[in-house]
């Protein structure tokens, strides 16, 4: 007698998705050095127009920690969640070489003239939410499309003895939303390429933004839960504002900042 067996057709998925090498939870923390080039005129508080590195003295290479995160909440997980955060802090201290104007709280311009040593710090914080669903995804491929939104605050200040103490801020707490595109590739089970773009452009009334990034990363994890890795990652913004057009940028002025830098993380999944 012939007996027939029919396919266990959800024990089968199961295996599968076991056997595919996306994570559902990972976390990065890793040390990023950068190199940053930065300008802006910020009418609330600081109103200049400057090139702060040149300037100013401001860093232009910068060690800092920085921490990423993802999660995939759904059974197939093409669904996921990313978030990343870090931060430049950065001073200098310098005697300009030519005369600078700053407006102080009060809208009243004053000039630092040339030869005066002047102190200065910029402080910027990165955050970034995003969501991306996998298009396409098997053992070897993970296709995804996104959307992003960053939180960048902003301090600037200047200091020079006996004339101007005044500081600035800006603060991108509304969306600044990127379409993103991402692709990992496993080249073994321990071997990953990992990499993404986001890009953003806006012109509404008297605001203008654009947001550019690209990042590539080399993993290996010679572990069950822990790896580690080495990216790449380059990110432009350039936000222009006159008011309160776009909601909760409150300054008036323009916002220039660029970076690239290398990436060294150690990396935890399961």
């Amino acid at each position: 007698m012939m007996l027939l067996t029919l396919p266990q057709v959800g024990i089968a998925e199961e295996w599968d998705l076991e056997k595919k090498p996306w994570e559902k939870f990972g976390a990065n923390f890793g040390v990023f050095m950068s190199a940053t080039d930065s300008n802006f005129r910020i009418g609330s508080g600081v109103g200049l127009d400057i090139d702060v590195e040149e300037l100013l003295d401001l860093d232009t290479t910068s060690t800092v920690f920085r921490t990423d995160a993802l999660w995939r909440f759904s059974k197939n997980r093409r669904h996921r969640l990313d978030f990343s955060w870090f931060a430049f802090r950065r001073d200098g201290t310098r005697q300009i070489s030519q005369d600078i104007t700053i407006e102080d709280k009060n809208g009243n311009p004053i000039t630092i003239d040339a030869g005066t040593t002047v102190n200065a710090f910029f402080d910027l914080d990165i955050y970034e939410v995003a969501y991306s669903y996998s298009f396409f995804q098997d053992d070897r491929i993970d296709l995804a499309v996104g959307l992003g939104l960053y939180i960048m605050p902003m301090d600037f200040g200047l200091n020079t003895a006996g004339l101007v103490n005044e500081e600035g801020s800006a603060r991108f707490t509304a969306p600044l939303p990127v379409l993103g595109l991402r692709m990992d590739f496993a080249l073994t089970p321990k071997w990953f390429i990992r990499t993404g773009s986001q890009i953003f452009y806006l012109e509404y009334e008297d605001f203008t933004g654009s947001v550019l990034e690209f990042r590539a990363a080399l993993e290996y994890n010679p572990w069950k839960h822990v790896g580690i890795g080495l990216g790449f990652d380059s990110f432009g913004v350039k936000v222009e504002a006159d008011g309160q057009d776009y909601p909760e940028i409150d300054f008036k002025g323009n916002v220039e900042f660029n970076y690239v830098g290398l990436q060294l993380y150690l990396r935890v999944f399961y």
